[in-house]
Parts: C-alpha cells; sequence; structure tokens
C-alpha cells in the first residue's frame, strides 16, 4: 500500500549498537507517524459521520414538504411546497452570511458570535464545513416548522421575509446561548460558571428548534388569525381537512428517518472512547439515542392513537402521524442522557400535551393547519422538562465533561438545579421569539404584507398566485359548488330542446 510504514527488526539491530539515541530517534518518529496516522483516521471518520448525518437532517426538508403538502387543501399545494424550497434555500445563504457567525463564531460573549461571517477564517481546529452544513439543515429545519403554522393564507413576500429573518439571526442567537462554547446558558461554556452549575440540557433541540419554530409559528398564526371558515359563525370549529392522507404519511416516515440524523448525529463526532479496550464509547450512545428516539415516537403514536379513538369515535392516521412528530419532539432535547425505558414516559406524556394543546387551541380559536406550534411548541417544551426529570448522572459526565456532584434528574437523584435551569430556557425562548417574531409578524400585517385577500384565499393560492394548479382535484368548499353550478347551467335545455355541452 502506498505510504505505509516499515519498520524491520534488521534496521533497529544496526541502530542499537554504541549509539542508542539514534535507535530512540528512529523509534520516536515511527510512533509519531503512526500517532498521525490515526488522528488522520479519526478525524475522517467523525467529519464522514457529521456529513452523513447532515444529508440525514437535510432530507427531513423533503419530509416537511409532503407533510405540509398533504396537511393543506389541495388548491394551496403549490404554494406550500415552494415556501419549503425557499425555507432552504433562503435559509442557506443568510445562515451562511450570519447564522453561522451569530451562532458559534468564536471567541464572543454570551448573547452572540461575532466570527466567521460568510464563513471568514475557516475552517479552524475547533469547526470544519461540516460542522456549518449540519447547523444550516437544523436552522432551516425551524424554518420549516414556522411555515406550517402559517399555511394557506400568507403572502409569499411575508414567508421570504420572516425564513431570512428566523434563520439569519432569531435562531442563530438561541443557538448560541444554548449550544456554543461562550453561551451564557450552554453546557459546553469554558469560560465561566455554568447556569445552575450545569447549564440548560438541550441535546439536539427539543428548545433551540423546536419551540424556537413552533413559537414563531404561533404569533403568525396569532396575528393573522385564522383561515376563512375555520370557525363559524356561533364560533364552532369547522374542520378544513387536508387534501391527502398518503403525503401525510409520507412525509411522516421521511422525517422519521431523517430524526436519526437530528438527534444521534449531534454527538457530532464517533470515534470517542470512554472506558478504553470496552464497548463504553460514544458509538454505543449514538446507539443508545437511536433507540430513545424510537420508543418516545411509537409510545406517542399509540397513545395519540387510542385517545383519539376515546375523544372522536376514529383511527384516524394523520392525528397518529402528529402524535409520533410530537414524540420525537420531546425527546429530542434529552435523547442522549436518558435511560430507554424513560423514553416511553416521555412520548406518553407528549401524546397528552399535544392533545390538550389541540383542545385549548379550538376554544381560542386559534388556527393552526399543522398544529406546528401546539407539536412543536408545546411537545418541545415537555421535552426540556422530561430531561430535568430524567437525565442521568452518567450520561451527562460522557458527553458535557466529567464534573463531581453533577445535577442531573430530579426523579434519579440530581436535585432540582437541573429543573431550574430547563425552565429559565423555556422563558428566555419564548421571550426572545416572541419579541423578535411577534414584532415582525405584526409589522408585516401593518404594511398588509402578511395575509392575502379573502378572495385570493377562496380561490386558492395555487390558482391566484403561482399559474395554476398543482394537480387536478376537487375540493369539497365552495368553489367546487360553483364549478358543479356552472356545469348545470351549461347543460340546460336551449330554446330548440336541445342541451348545450361545453366544449
Amino acid at each position: 500500500m502506498s505510504g505505509a510504514l516499515s519498520c524491520s527488526a534488521a534496521e533497529l539491530a544496526v541502530l542499537l549498537g554504541p549509539n542508542a539515541t539514534v535507535a530512540a530517534e528512529y523509534i520516536c518518529d515511527q510512533l509519531s507517524t503512526v500517532n498521525n496516522k490515526f488522528t488522520d483516521v479519526a478525524f475522517a471518520v467523525d467529519n464522514t459521520y457529521l456529513l452523513f448525518s447532515a444529508y440525514l437532517v437535510f432530507s427531513m426538508q423533503l419530509g416537511f414538504a409532503m407533510l405540509c403538502a398533504g396537511s393543506v387543501r389541495a388548491k394551496n399545494t403549490m404554494n406550500i411546497m415552494l415556501t419549503n424550497v425557499l425555507d432552504a434555500a433562503a435559509g442557506g445563504l443568510f445562515y451562511y452570511l450570519f447564522g453561522y457567525a451569530f451562532a458559534f463564531g468564536s471567541p464572543s460573549n454570551g448573547f452572540i458570535g461575532k466570527h466567521n461571517f460568510g464563513l471568514k477564517d475557516f475552517p479552524s481546529a475547533s469547526a470544519d464545513y461540516s460542522n456549518f452544513l449540519y447547523q444550516w439543515a437544523f436552522a432551516i429545519a425551524a424554518a420549516g416548522i414556522t411555515s406550517g403554522s402559517i399555511a394557506e393564507r400568507t403572502q409569499f413576500v411575508a414567508y421570504l421575509i420572516y425564513s431570512s429573518f428566523l434563520t439569519g439571526f432569531v435562531y442563530p442567537v438561541v443557538s448560541h446561548w444554548f449550544w456554543s462554547v461562550d453561551g451564557w446558558a450552554s453546557p459546553f461554556r469554558i469560560d465561566g460558571d455554568l447556569l445552575f452549575s450545569t447549564g440548560a440540557i438541550d441535546f439536539a433541540g427539543s428548545g433551540v428548534v423546536h419551540m424556537v419554530g413552533g413559537i414563531a409559528g404561533l404569533w403568525g398564526a396569532l396575528i393573522e388569525g385564522p383561515r376563512l371558515g375555520r370557525f363559524d359563525n356561533g364560533g364552532r370549529a369547522i374542520a378544513l381537512r387536508g387534501h391527502s392522507a398518503s403525503l401525510v404519511v409520507l412525509g411522516t416516515f421521511l422525517l422519521w428517518f431523517g430524526w436519526y440524523g437530528f438527534n444521534p448525529g449531534s454527538f457530532n463526532k464517533i470515534l470517542v472512547t470512554y472506558e478504553s479496550g470496552t464497548i463504553n464509547g460514544q458509538w454505543s450512545a449514538v446507539g443508545r439515542t437511536a433507540v430513545t428516539t424510537t420508543l418516545a415516537g411509537c409510545t406517542a403514536a399509540l397513545t395519540t392513537l387510542f385517545g383519539k379513538r376515546l375523544l372522536s369515535g376514529h383511527w384516524n392516521v394523520t392525528d397518529v402521524c402528529n402524535g409520533l412528530l410530537g414524540g420525537f419532539a420531546a425527546i429530542t432535547g434529552g435523547c442522549s442522557v436518558v435511560e430507554p425505558w424513560a423514553a416511553i414516559i416521555c412520548g406518553f406524556v407528549a401524546a397528552l400535551v399535544l392533545l390538550g394543546c389541540n383542545k385549548l387551541a379550538e376554544k381560542l380559536k386559534y388556527d393552526d393547519p399543522l398544529e406546528a406550534a401546539q407539536l412543536h411548541g408545546g411537545c418541545g417544551a415537555w421535552g426540556l422538562i422530561f430531561t430535568a426529570l430524567f437525565a442521568r448522572e452518567k450520561y451527562l459526565n460522557q458527553i458535557y465533561g466529567e464534573k463531581p456532584g453533577r445535577p442531573h434528574g430530579l426523579f434519579m437523584g440530581g436535585g432540582g438545579k437541573l429543573l431550574g435551569a430547563q425552565l429559565i430556557q423555556i422563558l428566555v425562548i419564548t421571550g426572545w421569539v416572541s419579541a423578535t417574531m411577534g414584532t415582525l409578524f405584526f409589522i408585516l400585517k401593518k404594511m398588509k404584507l402578511l395575509r392575502i385577500s379573502a378572495e385570493d384565499e377562496m380561490a386558492g393560492m395555487d390558482m391566484t398566485r403561482h399559474g395554476g394548479f398543482a394537480y387536478m382535484y376537487y375540493d369539497d368548499d365552495e368553489s367546487h359548488k360553483a364549478i358543479q353550478l356552472r356545469k348545470v347551467e351549461h347543460r340546460s335545455p336551449s330554446p330548440s330542446g336541445d342541451t348545450t355541452t361545453p366544449v
């Protein structure tokens, strides 16, 4: 093999004569070369692992697109698909120019990063291009969550503005707080005391990604108001069902697949040894994280299935898909630091949280076509609290560094400090996103850039804004009745007694 190392006994025998120093130098040089080779291999393995995880997370955009398309009425399919494409495209540019620097540009202060704008002075000893790609995939996931909340009634320019602002500024600041080595609440903080001696534990983003996207969507939907026809004059909710359960299921499975990059991939590295010569390494923790992710989602799906059966009398596949995703959103924050049995509890409660949030939204006449605010915001917040209750000290020390007496899960004998840190995370994320995205949506409304006209909304944005429908369809609404009425009129008897048939 080219570049292979060789070290023969004959060569050493010649050197191990009167001059032992030369022999020692020779041996050390060979060992140093071997060590460098192992280091190169470790970098290659870890970067390949992170890149593969980034590809999985990016594939979730296809899942979002299919889920959104199936959850809206057919007359808005092209519109929602285009917004998903632009979340990725606009997010890519703005995260490159500003977002990554605000999130991870180190050294910086506890609030916001201030280096690596446009990837200047990049890569570095602490980050490579794979890190940027992985974090960008997370940023556009947050933007994709928000698009579901304001679907079917939002102007196209508003999508562009909010997506750019969210991925370029709002989301990066939050990720800096909790994931950067300089963040004021980060468990990775290297300069200064940790929040409550632990930092907020949000491994893959129940708060950083899901709560940010969910709360942003909450404000967008609140300021816009519900879709026309969602509530009758008496305030009673009317279901505006999505046009394709098949697309919803397809999108859900794609998201499930991508979540194995989202959660296990958040280790960033896989070739890390916990106990040399044993199976206890980061590779095992990656596997455990995949298992906890799976169990939480599965439990939430089954709980939602039977819960909705009791509430409505139906076995509803769309509700089950949302329940599954709610379980995933909840386990994301603590997936790496809890036992598999605890993930089952996480998924069970996440389903109840989602059902409760949906009931509350209906009573408050809040309209979210994809239940994104309830699913990602509500279940994401539960996921942070769950982590504070069930996180194991051993796993926290393996991932965040050895710390004697580290605060851990309240139910695991770790006291209440971690719970305090998690509650602070929930409060500051809610406050920050409300102040920034709520203000942005309010300004867009005042500038008449937020909501489309009632006429366009009734006709559907595919026809009025995008030049035609995604495919031929019939919606069970007034537009379909109007089409049928025109057909009847065209077929009515003529004065001669014949019937006219449209060409």
